[in-house]
């Protein structure tokens, strides 16, 4: 039996050698970790030089540690630290697809992503229902016992609602119930603001559900990564980081090749959350904070219901969970599995809507400020919310596509995957007819939803060319008053100039003339130059009173 943190192959040989076996020998080869981790020999002196190269605080002497442990402590952080490159790099090209938690290496892949989560469990039908609350290892454990986990004769329903990302509950749900690898795989490896989609297998029906709702004031609940707005994908690894990498590059031979990649990942990451959290800071003046996370849903033939969100908390389906406690709802009265994750979908697109009200309010507040006064700052504010706006109707459209499948494919999608050579026999869908009938109305409110985006997209796009009209009309004005007193004045400046001159000549002073002979030449000057410059003012002005009089003639013969 292969030892706690310890290496393993396919076969399940540990391949992590005791102190007394790496001090003469090698470890065996393996195809995964053998290349990765040189192991070296090690003894009780190079344990004890290593050990004193270590600065400490004078005075205090370091805990003496046995040989074998000081050896098991540096494979836990080889393995805590491949875990995390794991998790950080994600699948490479050419990965095997899909994730088999009964695969030999999946534990030391995805054993890193551990999280408290908050479990429910609902058992209903017509009649009776029961609830309970589980945490990992209670819920873990029931899973694990197959009389625990049996499902009561009266159960029609059982609703699985998870709160967070663990391992250890996803592998137990997953050997439990049967759950296809690619779907496995579509739960940890899913890309921010990855498209909603539906995938039909044959044991049960996946769907991944993007869920956009609005939130006022942020928390580290309803966040999966602290200060960041819906960034990143929603798992939030914890990646061991207290150790001496000169240390454990010496204890392990010298060569760890993946470190460099380890700490390259680790920086690429950190870099990607200080640039997404500036840009946040920039944008949330008057911006509409609106989470988007992913909410993951199987549905099984027996009216099994599993649903993941990414988030430790079960806040977003409390109403959901309120209408099964109660014995007069559609839910409880039916005890139909399919029509609970409608109302789940029915439940996204509610958020939505009350994302889209959010928008129309802050679009009506943009558009009375326009109206009184258009600034640059509104008009910056207009920017990030039609950016805002594109995303969401690139992540909300997919949800439509979603609903439109369910209603008209579910049956040919089920009959795909059901293979049977009985002619004419009769294949069910997933979704009952009950469930068909609700999800049209949902549809339509989706439709709603999409439509309204795309107007106060266009009311936005509207306003700014609105503003810059405004400011073009705003700086003509001030250019025609510029040009009216430069008109008005220019002739009499010239005259000025040139009665102002003090020549012993000039016929205007040597007679002794008053100023009377200047006005008798700047007045016939302003009499012929203003009507030549103000001609299409006046024409527009002659216009606009003659349409005037005819209005206020048609009036007064309609009053007559």
């Amino acid at each position: 039996m292969p030892r706690e943190n310890s290496f393993s192959d396919s076969d399940g040989r540990s391949l992590t050698p005791d102190l007394e076996e790496a001090v003469n020998t090698s470890p065996p080869a393996s195809p995964d970790y053998a290349t990765s981790i040189p192991f070296t020999r090690l003894t009780l002196r190079e344990t004890r030089t290593r050990t004193s190269s270590r600065s400490r605080p004078a005075g205090i002497r370091p805990p003496v540690l046995d040989p074998k442990e000081r050896f098991r402590n540096a494979v836990r952080k080889v393995i805590a630290l491949h875990r995390g490159l794991n998790v950080l790099t994600r699948r490479g090209a050419g990965a095997e697809p899909g994730v088999d938690p009964r695969r030999a290496g999946a534990d030391a892949q995805y054993g890193g992503i551990k999280q408290d989560c908050v479990i429910e469990l609902a058992d209903y039908s017509a009649v009776r229902s029961s609830f309970g609350r589980m945490t990992n290892n209670e819920f873990v454990d029931l899973l694990a016992d197959p009389a625990a986990s049996a499902r009561e004769p009266w159960v029609k329903v059982r609703w699985i609602n998870i709160g967070g990302m663990s391992w250890d509950v996803m592998k137990a749900l997953s050997i439990k119930y049967d759950i296809h690898p690619l779907a496995l795989e579509d739960v940890f490896h899913a890309k921010p603001r990855a498209r909603s989609k539906t995938d039909y297998y044959a044991q049960h029906l996946f769907l991944r559900v993007l869920c956009h709702e609005l939130q006022e004031d942020l928390d580290q609940d309803s966040v999966p990564i602290p200060g960041l707005l819906s960034s990143y994908p929603p798992i939030q690894f914890r990646i061991e980081k207290s150790y001496d990498e000169k240390t454990l590059a010496s204890s392990l031979g010298g060569r760890i090749p993946w470190l460099k990649q380890l700490h390259a990942a680790v920086a690429a990451d950190e870099q990607r959350r200080i640039q997404d959290a500036a840009l946040q800071a920039l944008k949330n003046d008057e911006r509409v904070n609106v989470n988007v996370v992913p909410m993951f849903i199987f549905l099984f033939r027996d009216g099994t219901v599993i649903t993941i969100h990414s988030t430790p908390n079960l806040k977003i389906t409390e109403p959901i969970t309120s209408r099964v406690r109660q014995f007069d709802t559609v839910l409880r009265t039916s005890a139909d599995a399919s029509l609970l994750v409608q109302s789940i979908i029915a439940l996204v697109t509610d958020k939505a809507l009350e994302v889209v009200t959010a928008y129309q309010a802050k679009i009506k507040k943009f558009e009375r400020k326009i109206l009184v006064r258009p600034t640059i700052d509104t008009v910056r504010n207009l920017h990030i919310l039609s950016a805002d706006l594109i995303l969401h109707r690139r992540t909300m459209g997919p949800i439509k596509s979603v609903v439109y499948g369910l209603r008209r494919y579910d049956v040919d999608r089920a009959a795909a995957l059901t293979e049977t050579s009985v002619k004419g026999a009769k294949v069910a869908g997933f979704m009952s007819h009950r469930s068909l009938i609700y999800l049209a109305d949902v549809h339509d409110q989706m439709e709603y939803v999409l439509s309204q985006l795309d107007v106060i997209a266009g009311i936005g796009e509207n306003l700014v060319d609105y503003t810059f009209n405004m400011t073009s009309y705003q700086m003509n004005e001030v250019m025609r008053r510029l040009m009216l007193v430069t008109v008005i004045f220019l002739p009499l400046t010239l005259l000025t100039g040139y009665f102002g001159m003090n020549f012993d000549f000039m016929w205007t002073t040597k007679h002794n003339h008053s100023d009377v002979i200047y006005w008798v030449i700047a007045l016939p000057v302003m009499a012929i130059i203003l009507p030549l410059f103000l001609g299409p003012d006046i024409e527009r002005l002659v216009h606009y009173v003659r349409k005037k009089v005819l209005t206020n003639k048609a009036v007064r013969s309609l009053d007559s």
